[in-house]
Formats: C-alpha cells, sequence, structure tokens
C-alpha cells in the first residue's frame, strides 16, 4: 500500500492536515467557550443587577411581598423584563418568593412549564448572604446545565425573594458550530489542494528518478548512451546532471577500455610474433648465422617493449590496490630534468628541436618520491619530443612559487582537442589514436602520473591548443634546509 512515493507523501500530507485542523479546532472551541464564559458571565451580572435594583426599590416602596407586587404589577413586570434583555438575546430573567417558587419569567426565551419544581432550597438559602452564580440547571428546571446568576430581594433585612438570570446557550452554540463548519471548509480545501501539490511536486521528483532507473537498466545491459531528460535548476536537475555527467564517463571509461584492449592486445600480439618469427628463423636456419646477434637483439627490443607494458599494468594494479608506497625525500629536481632531456638527446636532434631549458636556479631542490616523480617527467617529456613537430620549440621550465616548485613541459606540435583534455589524466587514453607517432604507449602513462601527484597532495594539468602546442604542469612540494641536509646525510 505504501511503496509508492506519492503514496507515502499523501498519506503523511493528509494525516498531518487532518491532525493540524484537529487540533486548530480544540484550541479555537476552548478559546471561544473561554471568552464566551467570561463575556456572559459580565453581561448575566449587568443584566441581574439591573433588574435587583428596580424590583427592590419598587418593592420597598410599596412595602410589598414579591408574589403582591407580580400580581399587581403583571404587564408592568412583563414589560420591563423584556426590556432588560431586549439586547441580550441569549438570557432569561425570572423572579420568584422566598421559599422558590418562580413568580414571574420570561415568556419568550422559556418553555410555559418552567418553575413548576421550583428552586432548590439548597439555592435559596444560599442566597440569603451573597449572590448566587454557578453553571447548574437548578435541580432539573433548566433542560441543560447554563451559567446561573441570583440576588436576593430585600426589604429591610428581610429576604422575601430573589431575581435570577440565566444563558440560553444558544449563541455559544451557534458560534461555534458556525466557526466549525468554516474550520471544515477550509481543512477540506487545504486537502484538495495539497493533494494536487503533492501530485505535482511528486511528479517532479518521481519522473526524473524513473528515468535513471530506467537509464540504470540500460546501463546493466551494456547500453551506455541513454541519458536522462534535465528540467529546472534545482537539487533534482542537479542529480540528472551528475547522473548523465557519471554516464557520459563510464561511456568514455567504456571506450578508452576497448581502446585500452585493442592497443594492448596489438602490443602483445606484434612483438611475440616478431619474437617468434624470429626464433623460428633461427632454428630452422633461414635466418644465416652472422645475422644472429643482429636479430637477437631486435628479440631483445620486443622483450624489453613486452616488460614495460606488463610494467605499466602492474603499476596501475597496485595504484589501484593502495600497495604502492612511496618514499619522500630531498633532491635536486633541476639535476633530474637535465639528466632526462640528455637522454632524449638523439630524438631531439633528429626532430631537429628548439629546446630550452628555463630555471630560476641552478639547483632546485623538492621534497617527494624520487623514482615516482622521475617516471612522471620522464614520461611527460618523452610524449612531448613524440608529439613535436620538427623544428618545433622544446621547452623545460622549473619555476617556485608560494613555496611550490611548478614544472612545465611545453612542446610545439599537434596539440590535444579542446573537448578531450579532460580525459587525458583517465585511463586507457591515447590521442594518438592512428598510433602514428606513439607506437609503444598503452594509454597509462597520465593516470599513473595523476595517481601519483594525487599520492603527493599536489596538482596536475594540461594547457594545450589542437594545432598548435601542449603544455603539461604539475606542482611539487620545496624540500627545507632540515630536509636536504637530512637526505645528504644518508
Amino acid at each position: 500500500m505504501f511503496k509508492s512515493i506519492f503514496t507515502k507523501y499523501i498519506t503523511a500530507f493528509i494525516a498531518i492536515t487532518i491532525v493540524s485542523f484537529t487540533v486548530l479546532s480544540l484550541i479555537v472551541g476552548m478559546m471561544m467557550a473561554k471568552f464566551y464564559t467570561e463575556t456572559n458571565k459580565k453581561t448575566l451580572e449587568t443584566v441581574s443587577n439591573t433588574a435587583h435594583d428596580y424590583l427592590e426599590q419598587r418593592l420597598n416602596a410599596e412595602g410589598t411581598t414579591v408574589n403582591e407586587f407580580v400580581v399587581e404589577h403583571e404587564e408592568e413586570l412583563a414589560a420591563y423584563i423584556a426590556s432588560v434583555t431586549k439586547y441580550h438575546n441569549d438570557v432569561a430573567v425570572f423572579v420568584c418568593d422566598s421559599a422558590g417558587n418562580v413568580k414571574a419569567f420570561d415568556t419568550n426565551r422559556l418553555p410555559d412549564n418552567f418553575g413548576k419544581k421550583g428552586i432548590p432550597k439548597r439555592i435559596m438559602v444560599r442566597l440569603v448572604d451573597q449572590p448566587y452564580y454557578s453553571h447548574s440547571d437548578l435541580g432539573g428546571m433548566l433542560p441543560t446545565r447554563r451559567a446561573v446568576r441570583g440576588i436576593p430581594l430585600k426589604i429591610g433585612d428581610l429576604t422575601v425573594g430573589a431575581v435570577f438570570v440565566c444563558s440560553t446557550d444558544e449563541a455559544i452554540n451557534e458560534l461555534i458550530s458556525s466557526a466549525l463548519r468554516a474550520i471544515i471548509t477550509v481543512c477540506i480545501w487545504v486537502l484538495f489542494a495539497t493533494l494536487v501539490a503533492v501530485y505535482f511536486i511528486s511528479e517532479r521528483i518521481i519522473s526524473p528518478l524513473k528515468a535513471m532507473s530506467k537509464a540504470a537498466k540500460s546501463f546493466a545491459a551494456g547500453k551506455l548512451d541513454v541519458r536522462v531528460p534535465v528540467t529546472g535548476r534545482d537539487e533534482i536537475s542537479e542529480l540528472a546532471i551528475a547522473f548523465n555527467d557519471m554516464a557520459a564517463s563510464m561511456s568514455n571509461l567504456e571506450t578508452m577500455r576497448s581502446s585500452f584492449l585493442s592497443n594492448v592486445s596489438h602490443d602483445l600480439r606484434t612483438p611475440m610474433t616478431t619474437i617468434s618469427g624470429f626464433i623460428d628463423g633461427i632454428i630452422d636456419g633461414t635466418i644465416p648465422k652472422e645475422k644472429h646477434e643482429y636479430y637477437l637483439r631486435m628479440i631483445g627490443d620486443e622483450v624489453r617493449r613486452l616488460s614495460r607494458l606488463v610494467s605499466a599494468l602492474l603499476d596501475v594494479t597496485r595504484i589501484q590496490a593502495g600497495e604502492r608506497k612511496f618514499t619522500m625525500e630531498a633532491f635536486d629536481i633541476c639535476e633530474m630534468a637535465r639528466i632526462i632531456l640528455i637522454s632524449f638527446e638523439q630524438k631531439i636532434e633528429e626532430k631537429k628541436l628548439d629546446v630550452e631549458f628555463d630555471i630560476e636556479d641552478e639547483n632546485i631542490f623538492v621534497y617527494a618520491d624520487h623514482d615516482a616523480i622521475y617516471q612522471i617527467l620522464y614520461n611527460i617529456c618523452d610524449n612531448a619530443v613524440k608529439f613535436s613537430k620538427e623544428g618545433g620549440k622544446y621547452r623545460i621550465k622549473i619555476t617556485e612559487k608560494n613555496k611550490r616548485i611548478f614544472v612545465s613541459v611545453y612542446n610545439e606540435g599537434i596539440g590535444i582537442p579542446s573537448d578531450e583534455l579532460p580525459n587525458v589524466f583517465e585511463r586507457f587514453y591515447k590521442n594518438d589514436k592512428s598510433r602514428s607517432l606513439d607506437k609503444t604507449g598503452v594509454g597509462l602513462g597520465m593516470y599513473i602520473a595523476k595517481s601519483i601527484i594525487d599520492a603527493h597532495n599536489e596538482e596536475i594539468w594540461v594547457k594545450s591548443k589542437y594545432g598548435e602546442y601542449c603544455e603539461f604542469v604539475f606542482t611539487v612540494k620545496k624540500a627545507t634546509d632540515g630536509q636536504i641536509k637530512k637526505s645528504y646525510e644518508k
């Protein structure tokens, strides 16, 4: 029953709305009843005091009993009672003698048989000394419990009767009924509005989630080209955008993985075929003895090529498993760059590159893992030579800023397309899809470099303009004097 988000939402909202309006009804009812009680008490006091003063004055003036006064002035008394309650529709007045027998009452607001039982003696006894106020049915005289106030009528010190005033409760009942009807009407409209609002809100949330669920199932089936429609600028839209970005990343990763498998297969098959062919040629005599050394050297080159591939794959595996450990030490990054640059001397001369070695100082010490930084810088320099155009500029630049060393390798050449820049540091990425320039790479070098730099809590990035240039930059922490001294003492 409560499996869907819409059902859960609407149930919760309806429950909250009903509970809220129930509490509101109780609070409003209590406040209205309290206000009415206080107001009604003052009204009863005013009416009873007015009637009492009039009757007591007349009784004292004429020196007669209540019964005699009522008989002699029946019409006058009835008119007076009507005038006293004229502006108080929820109030009734009646007069009784000292025994509690009702002698006159408001016939318009009290039933014809009112007063037959008489007012209980206990109430009349209480009236001798002070006014009486209570919420009572006067011993069954009134059909329901009502607010009642009585004042004794005296001639001198003798109590000869009493004036009573009671509320009819019609006003408060009507007021509460009207308020409840209004609250119920508002509650129904709020429930309707809630239903409509929850429907559209939940639909706004559920639709993208359903689309994501459907897309996820498509991903599981191997279809990585599905995307979720994005509408609006709220959190759901941000989730949809993130989902699409994830899907695009997965699609790119799958493309690079396929390319990687193809490259690895090619890189494994080609040297193995070459090695197998040369060995068979040497064994069966196809290759003459005087050329054995030449072909054995070629076999050695292919074996080393296979070794580099396996090392790269093992490096990736160790990095992903978190098993690669780094030994931090101080070393001269400028000297490292010189050694690497010299190792590419032959390739640089073949391409007739215009080399620049731009450093701020002859010796700049950094604090990092020597072998890991060497691996990164060698890989970046190697790629820069491979993808440089003949006669183009080739620059290594090392600068210091805010106790960090910036190492930059720049080359003029084919560069990297802007749409591929975000993928440079992904696994299996190769800019040279045709393998015409990079015949040995498998697309793992920059991923390994990024992983190593991240482990050093440093940064690496690339700037490029396709067809013109490419520049890789990474940062390394500058070594302190104490770290340099400690490294030399080893």
